[in-house]
């Protein structure tokens, strides 16, 4: 089979909704070329595992691609996914250099392209994410190893937004609790919140791709009697109370479900709130402070940002 290789060449703000975009268009597996990963410096402190080329990398903003099957509809998704792209202007979203580029290549090599940027990276003090074809050992008894396959899900657990979260996570998760992950992506912020100790985690994801990628990673590692995934718009006919919900998806998006979240929530229960680009921050502080929720703290990373806040 021939595939098709959507490239365009975007900014860091932009790289979530256009995968996204992409995702839902029906592109098999979406790779991030991003300079800032190349040059930033590396902390050995958690033993992060990298294996970087800089021809890999643009001269600046981010490359995102994707790998979309060569059929007599090839034309209309690629012009659909275009106009997707340009109407995130509406959202005030930065869209850079907004360039696209079609290539075509074989089967065998959109199968393996992609897999070259992904390593285990350990994020946290305790969890060290792997894709499921690497060979990892652990360097401590109590590292905690989540295993990944992404597939066509967007999210490989080492984005900065993912990694807030699951340090957010770490931090706030007490044994027993009942969590819900909404937009869970790959499953990673769901499985972590299982290893960690959640008594019942209920992943949501609109996109039924993600929807079946989840519940193959919540196998993967062991979590599927606890994390319940299923296909939702947001927190839409979901009823509380629970403990802790947790959302790394757009700005934009995250404030049109916080009054619902609140509503969820137990007394003193905890919203953690990531995907959040730094001029959208004072937008999602000012939301979740109208509602009623005390901000606990504010994790940065990069251009991102996450909150923990508290329903009290």
């Amino acid at each position: 089979m021939k595939w098709s290789e959507f490239s365009i060449h975007t900014t860091q703000e932009a790289v979530e909704p256009i995968s996204n975009i992409l995702h839902e268009a029906g592109a098999s597996g979406v790779v991030i070329e991003d300079i800032a990963d190349y040059e930033k410096e590396r902390s050995t402190s958690l033993g992060e595992i990298y294996q970087l080329n800089p021809s890999d990398y643009p001269e600046e903003g981010v490359i995102v691609k994707a790998y979309l099957p060569v059929n007599s509809f090839l034309g209309e998704t690629v012009d659909a996914i275009k106009a997707s792209i340009n109407n995130l202007l509406i959202y005030d979203i930065d869209l850079g250099r907004n360039h696209v580029t079609i290539s075509e290549v074989n089967e065998e090599e959109w199968a393996t392209a992609w897999k070259k940027y992904y390593h285990p990276v350990k994020i946290s003090e305790k969890f060290t994410i792997v894709p499921t074809w690497e060979i990892y050992e652990p360097v401590s008894s109590d590292e905690l190893i989540i295993e990944l396959d992404p597939g066509m899900a967007f999210g490989t657990g080492t984005h900065p937004t993912t990694v807030l979260c699951i340090q957010a996570l770490e931090d706030t998760v007490v044994k027993g609790d009942t969590v819900v992950d909404v937009g869970t992506g790959s499953g990673v912020l769901s499985i972590a919140a299982g290893l960690l100790g959640a008594k019942e985690v209920t992943a949501l994801d609109l996109d039924h791709v993600a929807v079946e990628s989840a519940k193959l990673n919540c196998k993967i590692n062991k979590v599927h009697n606890i994390v319940n995934v299923s296909q939702n718009n947001l927190l839409d006919g979901i009823e509380g109370p629970v403990d802790l919900i947790v959302s790394n998806i757009l700005a934009e998006i995250i404030v049109r479900f916080i009054d619902k979240a609140y509503e969820i929530l137990k007394p003193n229960g905890t919203f953690i709130t990531s995907g959040i680009i730094q001029n959208k921050k004072l937008e999602v502080k000012e939301a979740l402070e109208r509602t009623g929720f005390t901000i606990e703290e504010t994790l940065v990373m990069e251009d991102w940002v996450a909150f923990i806040a508290k329903k009290k």
